[in-house]
């Protein structure tokens, strides 16, 4: 499929100059660094990080990068200006960026509420001693919230960048199943380095977060540390993967159980409590729908067999591995899921005795319904 991202990237950044315009911004500065990363700039234009992008309410728009040559392959941006320019330093570029851009003066320009307090002192005095009299706003229900929820629904090549990851992953999924069964990945570090592996070959960029790999005496735990040992795996008892790869910067997250038998009624219990879990909330995943409800619901599942869940029942993926909506007891009422939301789907139990079990697969709300991208399951042995 052939996407025009020139023409996508420039709709986003369409969209954020017309909240800085209705809310009297006079522009906003994202920045991708090593003091705090905001893959706002990769979102919005395609620059895989390590850069400051400026967008004012007048349409002017300007990427520094730290590498120009990566920035001239990978970004899709009307104006580049390389961050040598101004000595690599933030404090140089900022002010001069804002006065290139010819943004008014006196305006309030957008910075994360998450810059901290060292650099919001350091730019602000950059900017007062270069002359510029702008106004840093770092509120926190402002322009960088705004790019959350534009995020939070994805757009037709974000789909199918996601799409992409898990189709690979699900791949990579069914071989490891097959070289189980065989006897070929024998322990934690086996799956994993596959993993590791086969993800390159398959032209993705990385994991896309630290692959946990565990063993039936490790299954226990949500999230397993260290994240895997050489110890074995996918043998007597309940084995846990949880993994997913990085397709042009787009996250697949699923988590499979390896049940090898002969098992205890308990453990069979808590298969089977997982797998209702996953059939019945799958349903409230749906445009409209309360988040709320679908948390609930499989809160209602474990307790009437007595049994808790200890962590969240899904959360957006996207360019981050955790981003909105996030499925969970705390969302609020008014969260509901939009056409467009890819959200995990993960129930899971965990003992300290019987081992863990957790079923984790992506789920694309659409405007009917919802489409389960990866296809995840428990596996008996």
């Amino acid at each position: 499929m052939e996407f025009d991202l020139d023409k996508i990237f420039r709709a986003r950044r369409e969209k954020m100059i017309s909240y800085l315009k209705e809310h009297g911004l006079v522009a906003a500065v994202f920045e991708d660094s090593e003091d705090g990363r905001d893959l706002s700039v990769r979102y919005f234009t395609g620059h895989p990080g390590d850069a400051l992008l400026l967008l004012t309410a007048e349409g002017y728009e300007c990427l520094c990068p730290w590498d120009e040559h990566l920035a001239a392959k990978k970004a899709h941006v009307g104006k580049m200006l390389p961050y040598t320019r101004y000595d690599r330093s933030a404090e140089k570029a900022i002010p001069a960026l804002l006065a290139d851009s010819g943004c008014l003066e006196g305006g309030r320009v957008a910075f994360s509420p998450d810059i901290s307090h060292r650099n919001f002192c350091k730019y602000e005095k950059a900017v007062s001693e270069a002359g510029g009299c702008w106004k840093i706003d770092c509120a926190e229900n402002s322009a960088h919230q705004y790019v959350v929820s534009l995020r939070s629904r994805k757009d037709e090549y974000e789909i199918h960048c996601t799409k992409r990851a898990a189709s690979i992953t699900d791949a990579m999924t069914d071989v490891i199943w097959g070289k189980v069964r065989s006897g070929e990945l024998k322990n934690e570090s086996d799956v994993a380095l596959y993993i590791e592996r086969q993800l390159r070959a398959d032209g993705c960029e990385r994991t896309s977060f630290d692959t946990l790999v565990a063993g039936p005496d490790r299954s226990f735990a949500i999230h397993a540390f260290p994240g895997y040992t050489g110890g074995p795996w996918g043998t007597k008892g309940l084995s846990i993967l949880d993994y997913g790869v990085c397709y042009e910067g787009y996250a697949s997250d699923c988590t499979i159980t390896i049940a090898r038998g002969p098992l205890s009624k308990e453990q069979e219990k808590i298969l089977d409590l997982v797998e209702e879990a996953a059939t019945e909330c799958r349903k409230l995943y749906v445009p409209g729908g309360k988040v709320l409800d679908a948390a609930q619901k499989a809160d209602e599942i474990f307790a009437a067999s007595g049994r808790a869940m200890p962590h969240g029942l899904g959360h957006g993926t996207g360019l981050q591995i955790h981003e909105a909506p996030f499925v969970s007891k705390r969302s609020g009422e008014e969260v509901l899921f939009e056409s467009g939301n890819i959200v995990t789907l993960e129930p899971g139990l965990y003992d300290s005795e019987l081992g863990g079990v957790r079923l984790e697969n992506d789920v694309l709300i659409t405007d009917t319904g919802n489409e389960v991208l990866t296809h995840s399951r428990i596996f008996r042995l």
